[in-house]
């Protein structure tokens, strides 16, 4: 039973920590697959053989996974640290004058609708303790934007560092197994897939037209695959 609950409770965790970090896993593969796409083509635009093109798409996509999860953890211990400047800020604001800090509240309420009774019930409570307007403050934020993150900034930058790497290295596997010739077709036809996945699941996330969001992430890795192309030709 033990056993059980702990593996039940670990799939439970995993499956939160999936959830919660699925913007940064597609964006994660989004930026992996466009990107490596296009150094992958572009290479193979100007070299003659499969183990140049691998060893430079599998360098640039573990290179590219490292630096996104690295960016993401930065970004996100700003925002933290941000958030918690902030907070201190206007703790202060309300301890050095509380009474100040009630009368604005108050101020903010009588234009809601609120009968007097009730106002004058929410400002015996808020001048025995000041510090309630700051946690009133907390709660309408959090309607307004997302809460605080329930998993820690290296689990969303794992998360991120993974989907990176395994959707920049799908690319590059062919060039592994296969002649060179052949590599790039399946190349191609495996990053095509990939992004109408990609595409489908972008337009889950934040329910958009499906049929859309697939073309326009499909022409993104496009471009960067011209690009790629392009400034490989001229360099070869």
């Amino acid at each position: 039973m033990t056993e059980q609950a702990a593996g039940g409770s670990f799939l439970s965790r995993m499956k939160e920590s999936i959830h919660d970090s699925a913007g940064e896993i597609v964006f994660g593969m989004s930026d992996g697959v466009v990107s490596i796409f296009g150094l992958v083509l572009g290479v193979a635009a100007g070299a003659q053989s499969g183990e140049v093109v691998f060893l430079a798409g599998a360098t640039g996509a573990i290179a590219a996974s490292v630096a996104m999860m690295a960016g993401l953890y930065l970004d996100l211990e700003s925002v933290s640290d941000e958030a918690r400047v902030e907070a201190e800020r206007r703790e202060t604001e309300i301890r050095s004058d509380p009474f100040g800090a009630v009368d604005k509240l108050m101020g903010v309420l009588q234009g809601t609708g609120l009968s007097t009774k009730s106002l004058n019930a929410i400002r015996d409570d808020m001048q025995a303790d000041p510090l309630a307007i700051r946690r009133i403050e907390t709660a309408i934020s959090y309607e307004e934007e997302p809460p605080a993150r329930k998993i820690s900034p290296v689990v969303h930058a794992t998360w991120m560092g993974i989907a990176d790497f395994v959707a920049g290295i799908i690319p590059v596997i062919p060039f592994a197994l296969l002649p060179f010739v052949e590599a790039r077709v399946v190349c191609i036809a495996g990053t095509a897939t990939l992004l109408i996945l990609l595409g489908i699941g972008r337009a889950k996330i934040g329910n958009r037209n499906t049929v859309r969001t697939v073309l326009e992430t499909i022409a993104i890795a496009t471009a960067a695959a011209v690009a790629g192309v392009m400034i490989g030709g001229l360099i070869s």
